[in-house]
């Protein structure tokens, strides 16, 4: 596990936060966070990449994607979690079932923290946490900001 801070400009961090956190960003209910057993939480996403095909909206995570070394590209997730006025630690659960790497890069800072194993991340604009994606990790809703908005990218 790496944790990498201020990973862009500032200006590009802004403009990336302003598209996805933008009210014509269109964003898909998913009525489980970890598992589809896990029904009492929900939480939108959008699939920007995954397994070649890409969102309109793939040109905007561009320069967190220069920033990481990989071979092959899977999928690029944004997520956006609504703050429902309580802390919900959502289960564990892997990204995939075979080796991956897994990069979340955070762009707002909230309360609502990334456990890898039993390790605490906290949610700060700008950062980045690289992960081995095949290993246990979840998220917790926040209580300081709106939402809690991060983008997923899992790659080899």
């Amino acid at each position: 596990m790496k944790i990498i801070n201020n990973l862009l400009d500032k200006d590009v961090v802004d403009n990336i936060e302003k598209t996805l956190g933008g009210d014509l960003f269109p964003w898909y209910y998913q009525n489980s966070v970890a598992t589809d057993s896990d029904t009492t939480n929900f939480y939108f996403t959008h699939q920007i990449y995954f397994y070649g095909d890409q969102s309109n909206y793939f040109n905007a995570i561009i320069p967190i994607l220069k920033k990481l070394k990989y071979k092959k590209l899977i999928r690029v997730k944004a997520n956006l979690y609504p703050n429902i006025n309580r802390v919900i630690k959502h289960p564990k659960h892997v990204d995939f079932n075979y080796p991956t790497k897994g990069a979340l890069y955070y762009l707002n800072t909230n309360n609502g923290p990334t456990f890898v194993g039993n390790k605490k991340v906290e949610s700060i604009k700008n950062r980045l946490l690289l992960f081995d994606a095949s290993k246990e990790h979840n998220s917790v809703t926040c209580t300081d900001a709106k939402f809690r908005l991060n983008v997923n990218i899992n790659y080899l």
